[in-house]
C-alpha cells in the first residue's frame, strides 16, 4: 500500500465538488420563438416539479474533468511504495542533565507514540540509546520498541550540563547517513550538529533548592550556613527541618522567598551528630530539595620545627586547621633550620630554611623570576628582598620555583618511596629567612599552607568532607601486595551501610553523582567519609525549558529512504494534459449564426 509524502494534496479533491457545482449552475440555453410547432413531438414530457439537481445532466466535459481532479490529487499527494528487505536505524541521544528528570515520563509517552511512526515503510528497524555524558555505556541497543521503553523505566538523569556533540557524533557513524539520529531533551536549541532531530518536552517550573554550604566554628561550636535560591519568576513560600539522625526530624519552619532571590539558613552543627540532613518542602524537581551533610574533619597532621624557627611554627599552628606539634621521629612534617656548612641528611616530609650564621653580604640584584606551578599560582614576589648567604646544595631532580637572577631561591625537592619509607616532599628556601624580608611577604604564609595541604593530601588516613556530586577526589591509599581495592559505602543519616560497591583501581575517583552520604574503605580502614549535595544551579534553573518536535521531519525521511515514488507519474502528467485538452475541446465556444428574432406579422 502506498503511502503519501504530501497529505496536504489531498485537498485538491475538493475539485471534484466544484465541478459538480459548476455544471449544475451552468446558463440555461437560449430560447428562440419559431413558427412551426412540429418540434413539440421531439420533447419528453415531464412532471413540473421533481429532484433538485434536475439540470445536472451526464456529459464528456463532466466526466473529463472529474478525471482530471482524481489526476491531479494523485500527482500532488507524492504517493511511494515501500522496499523489499531494508531496515530503518534509529539512534536515540538522552540529555543525561538532571533536570530531564522532571520531564521523564512525558518523554517516555512521546517515544511510545512516535517511535513506531519512525519505521517508516522499512522491514526491520534497530534502535540505539545514548546518554549526552561522555563514556558512559549504552542504555539499549536491539530491534523492540518494548524493551527500549522498559530500559529507559530505570534510566536516571542525573549529571550537570553536557554538551550532546560527541554523543551525537557517535550516533551519526552508528546509523550512517541514512538512519536517524534524535536528540531527546528538556531545553530546545536552534540547531544541532550531524543532521540530528530534536524532540523536547521540558516546561517551566517554579523551583527552589539548595545551591551551597559553608562552616565556621565559632565559641567552640561549628556553625552550617546553607544558601536558599528561588529560580522562579514568583515570590514564594517554603517549609525547611533538619534531621540529625537522633530520634524525629525538627519541627519544620517558613522560610519567605522573593522572586529570583537567595536566604541563608544557618544554625550549630548538634555536637552528637556526625552527619545531618536538612530538607525543603518538595516541587517537582526533588533533587536540590534535600542538603544531607557531614560533620567536616581534614586529616590530622603533626609538625616538628627546629628552635629557631620557633616563631614561624606558632604561627602555622594557629593558621592551620588539624595541626599538632609532634616529635621529630613521629612528626608528618618537619620545619628545618639547615645549616651547609654541617649538612645532616633530612628524611620524609620538610619546609628546609638555610641557616646562615654570618651578617650576610649585599642585598641580590636582578629581576625575581616565577615559574608556573600550583604553589606559586597567583603570588606575587616583587618586594622580597635578601642578602647574599650561602647556599644549598642543588640536586638535578629538583624542580626550581623562584629565580633571583640567576640564584634559586625556592626549589621543590621529591624523594621517591623506598621499600620501608613513602614518598615525600620537601620545600627548600636557598636563603637565611632572618636576612630577607620573607616574613613580611603575604606570599609566603600561602605557598607554607599550599604545600602543607599537598602534604594533608598525600597522608593516608581518615577525614570528613562535603563535596558536590560528581566532584573530582584524591584519595590516599595504602601500597599493599597484593593491591586492596577501595570501595564504595553509601550510608543513611544513622550511619548504617544500605549498598556497598568495589571501586576501580586504575580509574581516577569522584564524588558519586548521586547525592548521600558515603564512606571510602581499604580493607578495614575508613579513608574518607563524604556527604554530597547537588548544587548545580544551571541545571535547576528551568525557565528556558519547553516544547520542540521535530518527529514529522523524521518520519518523512524514514518514508523517504526506504520507498520509491510513483514510476509511472510522467505518464500520469501526460494523461492530465489530454484530459484538459479533451474537455477544452467539447466546451469550447462555437460561432452560431445570427437568427433575427421572431416578429409576427399584425
Amino acid at each position: 500500500m502506498p503511502s503519501f509524502v504530501n497529505p496536504a494534496g489531498l485537498w485538491a479533491l475538493l475539485g471534484i465538488p466544484a465541478v459538480l457545482m459548476i455544471h449544475y449552475l451552468q446558463r440555461r440555453a437560449q430560447i428562440i420563438p419559431i413558427s412551426t410547432l412540429f418540434l413539440l413531438e421531439k420533447t419528453h414530457r415531464e412532471a413540473s416539479s421533481g429532484r433538485h439537481f434536475d439540470r445536472l445532466t451526464q456529459s464528456i466535459p463532466l466526466w473529463m474533468q472529474l478525471l482530471g481532479v482524481l489526476l491531479l490529487t494523485w500527482l500532488m499527494v507524492e504517493p511511494r511504495f515501500p522496499l523489499a528487505r531494508s531496515t530503518q536505524r534509529i539512534a536515540l541521544v538522552l540529555d543525561s542533565s538532571a533536570s530531564m528528570s522532571v520531564s521523564q515520563e512525558r518523554m517516555r509517552e512521546l517515544l511510545t507514540r512516535e517511535l513506531p511512526l519512525l519505521k517508516g515503510f522499512a522491514t526491520d528497524v534497530e534502535y540505539t540509546v545514548l546518554e549526552s555524558t561522555p563514556g558512559k555505556p549504552r542504555l539499549y541497543a536491539g530491534k523492540s520498541t518494548e524493551e527500549l521503553l522498559a530500559a529507559l523505566q530505570s534510566w536516571r538523569p542525573i549529571a550537570g550540563v553536557t554538551d550532546p556533540v560527541p554523543a551525537l557524533r557517535l550516533a551519526r557513524s552508528l546509523v550512517a547517513r541514512e538512519g536517524i539520529v534524535l536528540y531527546v531533551s528538556d531545553t530546545p536549541t536552534e540547531s544541532l550538529p550531524f543532521n540530528a532531530l530534536q524532540l523536547s518536552m521540558g516546561k517551566p517550573i517554579n523551583n527552589v533548592g539548595f545551591t551551597g554550604v559553608s562552616f565556621e566554628t565559632k565559641d567552640n561550636s561549628l556553625l552550617w550556613r546553607a544558601t536558599v535560591q528561588n529560580y522562579s519568576e514568583v515570590a514564594t513560600t517554603r517549609t525547611w527541618q533538619i534531621d540529625s539522625g537522633k530520634g524525629a526530624p525538627a519541627l519544620p519552619k517558613t522560610i519567605e522567598l522573593p522572586a529570583r532571590s537567595i536566604v541563608t539558613l544557618q544554625s550549630n552543627f548538634p555536637r552528637d551528630s556526625q552527619r545531618i540532613e536538612l530538607r525543603l518542602s518538595n516541587d517537582e524537581f526533588t533533587t536540590d530539595d534535600t542538603l544531607r551533610l557531614v560533620r567536616p574533619m581534614p586529616k590530622q597532621l603533626s609538625i616538628h620545627h627546629s628552635p629557631a624557627l620557633d616563631a614561624l611554627s606558632k604561627k602555622l599552628l594557629r593558621s592551620i586547621e588539624q595541626l599538632k606539634p609532634e616529635s621529630a621521629a613521629e612528626a608528618d612534617i618537619s620545619l628545618v633550620s639547615y645549616d651547609p656548612l654541617d649538612p645532616a641528611p633530612i628524611d620524609g616530609n620538610a619546609i628546609i630554611f638555610v641557616n646562615d650564621s654570618t651578617q650576610g653580604g649585599q642585598y641580590l640584584s636582578g629581576g625575581i623570576i616565577a615559574e608556573k606551578h600550583p604553589l606559586l599560582d597567583g603570588l606575587n614576589w616583587q618586594s622580597l628582598m635578601i642578602r647574599e648567604t650561602i647556599t644549598l646544595e642543588i640536586r638535578p631532580t629538583d624542580q626550581p620555583l623562584l629565580y633571583q637572577d640567576k640564584r634559586v631561591l625556592i626549589l621543590l625537592r621529591e624523594i621517591p618511596a623506598t621499600a620501608d619509607r613513602r614518598a615525600s616532599q620537601q620545600l627548600l628556601f636557598n636563603f637565611d629567612p632572618r636576612l630577607s624580608n620573607i616574613e613580611n611577604q603575604p606570599a609566603m604564609i600561602v605557598i607554607l599552607l599550599r604545600f602543607i595541604e599537598q602534604v594533608r593530601a598525600r597522608k593516608v588516613a581518615p577525614s570528613q568532607i562535603n563535596l558536590e556530586t560528581a566532584q573530582p577526589l584524591n584519595i590516599a591509599t595504602s601500597s599493599t601486595t597484593p593491591p586492596t581495592p577501595l570501595r564504595l559505602l553509601e550510608l543513611d543519616a544513622q550511619g548504617q551501610v544500605l549498598r556497598s560497591a568495589s571501586l576501580p583501581p586504575d580509574q581516577p575517583y569522584t564524588a558519586p553523582e548521586l547525592p548521600g552520604h558515603f564512606r571510602y574503605q581499604q580493607g578495614e580502614s575508613t579513608l574518607l567519609e563524604a556527604a554530597t549535595y547537588f548544587a548545580d544551579t544551571r541545571e535547576a534553573d528551568f525557565r528556558a525549558c519547553s516544547e520542540k518536535n521535530q518527529l514529522n521531519e523524521a518520519q518523512a525521511s524514514a518514508i523517504q529512504a526506504h520507498s520509491k515514488g510513483d514510476p509511472y507519474w510522467h505518464l500520469w502528467l501526460l494523461a492530465l494534459l489530454g484530459v484538459i485538452l479533451v474537455s477544452w475541446h467539447y466546451t469550447r465556444e462555437r460561432d452560431h449564426p445570427q437568427v433575427p428574432p421572431y416578429s409576427p406579422s399584425p
